[in-house]
């Protein structure tokens, strides 16, 4: 069976989305600097990157086989109109199914039971390949639940002075990582890995 991980592009000073929902023309520049196409699920969307960012997203696409997202997400994306662009069955954590949404389909699982039946569902799906867990609120849950296996770190060059932590108000910190056990240097990115101890 796969691990558990979250990544996220983060500033700096540890945001991964700045003021009010703002910045994200800083954290994802990486996406798009480079000359190497980096195909989606979405037909509309193909992300330009340099050769070092796109083998490090190829090499961590291929180790995907479900996400788990929270309800906050899925509705800022409009449900990233009926399937997620990185084409992987996603788990939705959320109190009620959306208005106009099946329980389950072929793109989207809605799940309400708490964090750790999310993990279990996405873990079926996943079968031996990785879930991929969503920053923010959705990652925090699954650290304090000592769920979580792996966390990468995209880390752009900006301050955002404020906005949505990627891990905020941990219960159980400081959590010890090790590593990083991969350094990459990109463009306008250093892709970081490290693994959860849990003691």
């Amino acid at each position: 069976m796969g691990k558990v991980s979250t990544g996220a592009s983060m500033s700096l000073d540890g945001y991964i989305a700045g003021p009010g929902e703002t910045g994200f023309e800083h954290l994802f520049k990486w996406n798009g600097n480079g000359d190497v196409p980096m195909k989606t699920a979405d037909p509309n969307m193909t992300m330009m990157m340099t050769k070092v960012s796109h083998d490090y997203f190829s090499e961590r696409m291929a180790e995907l086989g479900a996400l788990i997202v929270g309800r906050k997400l899925f509705d800022f994306t409009s449900g990233w109109g009926g399937r997620h662009p990185l084409g992987r069955k996603t788990v939705v954590l959320t109190h009620t199914v959306p208005d106009g949404w099946e329980p389950e389909n072929e793109a989207f699982v809605f799940v309400h039971d708490g964090i750790e039946a999310a993990v279990e569902r996405a873990k079926e799906i996943a079968g031996d390949l990785d879930v991929g867990v969503n920053g923010g609120t959705i990652a925090r849950q699954c650290l304090e639940a000592r769920l979580l296996d792996e966390i990468f770190v995209d880390l752009v060059p900006v301050l955002l002075g404020g906005g949505t932590p990627f891990f905020d108000h941990l219960q159980n910190a400081p959590v010890v990582l090790e590593g990083p056990i991969t350094v990459l240097e990109g463009r306008d990115v250093t892709h970081l890995r490290y693994r959860v101890t849990y003691t």
